[in-house]
């Protein structure tokens, strides 16, 4: 068996200079582009650290600024607290003045409301004397009337109550049948000044004198008129008379001048009591003397008939409707008085109540100190921030 010839050695030389060439230079190529690569990766990488320098700088510079900003911001808070401190401090000065306007605002309203009812008393009792005086209730009306318009002026309801009253006095007072004061005063001067003229009982001559003539017979005979001549002469000499009070018959001319003082003494007290108001009195003085006139005085003289009608006329006159009062408006307006004196004692005693709870809320702390504001509080009110 022969061996296989071996190949030629030139065939198989040839190739691998040719095959070393070609992984040299790829070999160059993979170094160049390594090369080239970490050219630019090193050139990213500069680029990426001078961003990131520049970033950190202005992020430093960020946050300087903002530390700038952060100490201006507690600047402005610190001045916010003191200003909010002084706004504090402002408004309760404000609210203490507030109080204080109010409670001078609600005390000039009591005041004036106590002016008015006050006035309106006195209004009204001023006006319930002149009625008295001059018997018109004209004067009481106007000044009902008075009342009624500044009570819907002022607005007051604590006064609705007086308004109401006021209404109620006005319709009674003009539908009131009020008898003449004047003309009754005129009756009782008449009557006061007829007193002297009036004969008294024992006073025979005057009596006859004052008696009303017989009336005109007709023409008699001579004879006749002879006879009633001599026979009236008779009756001038002895007059036969019965008497019903005998100390009437006996009163000296003395005695009747003080009958008749008596009497215009009580006209002058009932003349009195009628201008006070006082019905009551004036009757009984009227009453008396009608008494007297009618035991005291002829009775049978025109003087006395005269002077016993003209005083039961007054009578009759005063026996009308009693004179109107504005009696329920004046205890109205005492209530009402009474009403805000009651509520003035309230509201002293709410703010003393108050103040007394102010002064427990400045409790001390736990250390023993007073609560006190802050000093920059101090410091704002003084201007210092």
């Amino acid at each position: 068996m022969t061996a296989p010839a071996p190949a030629p050695v030139s065939s198989l030389a040839a190739p691998a200079p040719r095959l070393a060439g070609v992984q040299q230079m790829l070999l160059w190529a993979v170094a160049v582009l390594a090369l080239t690569s970490s050219a630019l990766l090193w050139q990213k990488l500069a680029h990426t650290q001078e961003q990131l320098a520049r970033q950190s700088a202005a992020s430093g510079a960020k946050a300087d600024e903002a530390q700038a900003q952060a100490r201006q911001a507690q600047g402005m808070a610190q001045t916010a607290k003191a200003r909010l401190a002084v706004a504090e401090g402002s408004l309760d000065e404000l609210l203490s003045w507030q109080r204080q306007t109010d409670e001078l605002l609600q005390t000039a309203v009591r005041a004036r409301d106590d002016s008015l009812v006050t006035d309106l008393a006195a209004m009204l009792e001023a006006a319930q004397i002149q009625a008295r005086l001059s018997g018109d209730v004209t004067p009481l009306q106007t000044a009902l009337h008075l009342v009624q318009e500044r009570i819907s002026q002022a607005a007051n309801p604590r006064l609705a109550a007086a308004a109401r009253a006021a209404r109620q006095d006005l319709e009674r007072a003009q539908s009131a049948d009020v008898p003449d004061i004047a003309s009754l005063l005129a009756q009782l001067d008449a009557l006061w000044g007829q007193v002297d003229a009036i004969p008294a009982a024992n006073d025979a001559a005057d009596a006859s004198d004052a008696q009303e003539p017989p009336p005109e017979a007709a023409p008699a005979p001579w004879w006749q008129r002879a006879w009633r001549e001599a026979w009236s002469g008779a009756g001038r000499l002895v007059r036969v008379s019965r008497i019903d009070r005998p100390d009437a018959s006996m009163m000296t001319p003395q005695q009747a001048f003080f009958v008749r003082q008596h009497v215009k003494l009580r006209l002058q007290g009932a003349r009195l009591a009628l201008l006070s108001g006082r019905r009551d009195a004036a009757q009984a003085d009227l009453a008396r003397a009608e008494q007297m006139l009618g035991e005291l005085f002829a009775p049978q003289a025109r003087a006395t008939r005269d002077a016993l009608a003209r005083l039961r006329q007054v009578q009759a006159a005063l026996q009308g409707a009693p004179m109107p009062s504005a009696s329920a408006t004046l205890a109205a307006l005492a209530d009402a008085a009474s009403a805000s004196s009651e509520a003035i004692s309230a509201a002293n005693a709410a703010d003393a109540d108050a103040n007394g709870s102010a002064e427990a809320n400045a409790t001390p702390d736990t250390q023993g100190q007073p609560h006190t504001r802050p000093a920059a509080h101090e410091d704002a009110r003084t201007g210092e921030f």
